[in-house]
């Protein structure tokens, strides 16, 4: 997705442990909204830490974690068929959030912010739990907040969404070409 702004990027992934975050930021008492964004900022940050200067100098990192909430209750990546299950019949008939923190870290500048969307889910009929039931059995909630992808077959589960598409596939492109843009324009903000 980040092709589309640009086509000179590398992808590093960070190396912490966002179970363990996520947990210490639940203990501290962060809004479920605000974890992806804190989130964001621990991968960014670590990946910025390991750069030399010199390509802290010539660099943009840009850390991304997205959130499904309901009810202020996170739905991570499901451990496995039964919890995805649970999951999707939990969402269908409701409309929860996807919150897409993103973090930019340069050797100038430093920004943050967090996306939303809502997304509407149909209701828990015959028909909507052979879906969920058909989806989980193929093996694709496994990697995926809330264990549902819209660009995948999960787009058959939703209702309406109402926001940004491309952050309820995991970056707010548009957005996030924005603040790029004013990164460059204003980098002492």
């Amino acid at each position: 997705m980040l092709s589309f702004i640009t086509k000179e990027f590398e992808v590093i992934t960070a190396d912490i442990d966002e179970r363990a975050a996520e947990i210490k930021m639940e203990e501290d008492g962060v809004p479920a909204l605000k974890v992806s964004e804190h989130l964001a900022y621990l991968k960014a940050k670590a990946v910025f830490d390991a750069l030399t200067e010199e390509e802290k100098e010539d660099s943009v990192v840009i850390g991304a974690d997205t959130s499904v909430i309901l009810d202020d209750v996170i739905y991570g990546k499901p451990g496995g068929v039964e919890e995805a299950v649970k999951m999707l019949s939990s969402l269908s008939g409701n409309v929860h959030v996807v919150a897409t923190g993103v973090s930019l870290l340069s050797g100038r500048s430093k920004r943050t912010f967090t996306e939303e969307t809502c997304v509407e889910f149909y209701e828990l009929d015959e028909y909507q739990k052979r879906l969920i039931e058909d989806y989980c059995a193929g093996g694709s909630p496994m990697d995926k907040a809330g264990g549902y992808g819209i660009q995948d077959m999960g787009v058959l589960l939703v209702k309406k969404i109402d926001g940004d598409y491309s952050n309820v596939v995991g970056l707010p492109v548009a957005r996030l070409a924005r603040e790029l843009l004013n990164m460059v324009k204003y980098p002492l903000e």
